[in-house]
């Protein structure tokens, strides 16, 4: 069985390279790569083996994945070591490929050691592959295979999927794989709305089925109305209105266009403290929780209205006594009085310890905020670029290269240890970060290449980001301050098939044809 399979990775990847290999004009080549993967595999006792080995790493990573350099030593080995750790987590089973969360098996998850909760985050990560069947069954997985489980687990967490297979489509345009699933979504968001709508609109959620257990503002038994689920269930209206429009049903786009609305209004409204400047967790008895990193999660979504005293939320993450701590964004403000306070400090703990999670969700909030408001408050590219660096840098232990479940913000310490379920722990995003945010491919549903750039002005002279896979097309986008780097001339230049559909000689927002 064990040859069948490698035999089946092998052709996959031959068949790859043969698919790809003639039609991208690679500008860089995977020497990087492969000597990240030979660094990353040292470290490895590979005591798991999912469908492609470490052995074959770096040839699946440099078939599906796009290629990227730049000056920042930093981002760039963390871009690949998360291809690296993201392609252990892909896995085989009789109901299709998925990807696990642990790397070994845990008592919450169902079949096959699936678990739901960073589903949004495995989605807008692996959009970026150029193997989509992955995503496709992965997807087919949770929407359509789970519930004919003896124990269903998709509704175990609280989950933004809608909106990811939305977004996932802009990169690809698999408009027949989206709108065939649109009856199971539309159904599957009623069924939400069954379990967790009140009566007022809002949704409410336990902590710990937003994945954020023994939280500032609640606890695993407590049904707070959160900005989390009700934020998510905004996103996933407004990707059903839109997949909705795709399939010519105007009657379900009015639905959806309504509850968005109704949604965004909500919680606007009742979640929104003035005094606090910040979105905030409406608890059982009607007060008002303390500032949590979820408070920036409507940005993630482009929620709020662009007004500047909402901008003022981002305020927080640069104050010491907000979010910024020595080793990146906790997930409640510093000057909680109880702060840290619940557990052990080894559990899951989400009252303030650093969790790449909600990390991830900052960060594409605040690239949102950046690139899509023109009320930006204090935040600049700046801010970005040095949270994104501070992430890279914390994906460390004992001065090896490693990504756990959640760390203390003053050490950088791992909190759960190296224990073999934390190990590659696949629970956040970071390439995505990379490619969508940083260099700054903005996914449309046009034939229109977006770029907006969040490297700040004069902090590269270089980089170049190679073989993505765009509508069909593959793109290479390159920053060359004097030209010499690449050889392709100065300046902004971005390449689908090979041929220059963009070029400006400053790094900026830029547009260009295909």
């Amino acid at each position: 069985m064990k040859s069948f399979k490698l035999l089946g990775v092998v052709c996959l990847i031959i068949s790859g390279l043969n698919a790809f290999g003639q039609k991208r004009s690679q500008i860089l080549g995977t020497g990087l790569l492969e000597n990240y993967t030979r660094y990353f595999n040292s470290l490895d006792s590979e005591d798991v083996k999912n469908y492609v080995s470490n052995a074959d790493a770096a040839k699946w990573i440099a078939v599906n994945a796009p290629l990227f350099e730049c000056p920042d030593s930093a981002i760039q080995k963390i871009y690949y070591y998360r291809w690296w750790t993201f392609r252990k987590h892909l896995k085989e089973t009789p109901a299709g490929f998925i990807f696990t969360e642990f790397i070994t098996p845990v008592k919450h998850a169902g079949k096959y050691n699936a678990i739901s909760c960073a589903l949004g985050h495995h989605i807008y990560e692996g959009r970026w592959l150029n193997d989509q069947k992955y995503l496709d069954q992965y997807i087919h997985f949770w929407v359509l295979k789970d519930k004919t489980f003896p124990a269903p687990r998709f509704h175990a967490f609280s989950s933004w999927v809608d909106d990811a297979i939305y977004n996932r489509y802009l990169v690809h345009q698999d408009k027949n794989f989206v709108t065939a699933l649109l009856p199971e979504l539309d159904a599957d968001y009623r069924k939400w709305e069954s379990e967790k709508q009140l009566p007022s609109g809002l949704f409410w959620q336990f902590d710990v089925k937003d994945g954020m257990e023994e939280s500032v503002s609640g606890g695993r038994k407590v049904k707070n109305r959160r900005p989390t689920i009700s934020t998510y269930m905004y996103a996933n209206a407004l990707a059903l209105s839109k997949m909705a429009a795709m399939a010519g049903n105007d009657s379900l786009v009015k639905v959806y266009k309504n509850k968005s609305a109704q949604l965004k209004k909500l919680v606007t409204d009742s979640l929104w403290s003035d005094s606090a400047s910040f979105f905030l967790t409406l608890k059982e008895d009607g007060k008002l929780a303390p500032r949590e990193a979820i408070g920036f999660i409507p940005w993630y979504f482009n929620l709020p209205d662009d007004k500047a005293k909402y901008a003022k939320a981002w305020n927080q993450l640069t104050d010491t006594a907000g979010f910024n701590a020595p080793w990146g964004l906790t997930t409640a403000e510093r000057r909680e009085p109880t702060f840290r306070t619940r557990g052990s400090g080894h559990g899951c703990e989400w009252d303030g310890a650093i969790w790449p999670f909600a990390t991830t969700q900052t960060l594409k909030g605040l690239s949102n905020l950046l690139q899509n408001y023109k009320k930006q408050g204090s935040m600049t590219a700046d801010n970005f670029y040095n949270e994104l660096h501070n992430y890279a840098m914390s994906h460390v232990l004992d001065g090896k290269t490693y990504i756990g479940e959640y760390q203390d913000e003053k050490t950088g310490e791992w909190l759960k240890g190296d224990i073999p379920r934390s190990r590659f722990y696949n629970h956040s995003g970071f390439c995505d970060l990379v490619i969508s945010d940083l260099v700054g491919l903005k996914p449309r549903p046009d034939n229109i290449v977006e770029i907006c750039p969040l490297v700040p002005e004069n902090k590269w002279d270089w980089f170049c980001l190679d073989n993505v896979t765009y509508h069909g097309k593959q793109l290479t986008i390159i920053w060359d301050k004097t030209g010499k780097k690449y050889g392709r001339g100065k300046g902004l230049k971005v390449f689908a098939d090979g041929k220059q559909i963009i070029s400006s000689a400053k790094l900026k927002d830029v547009k260009g044809k295909m």
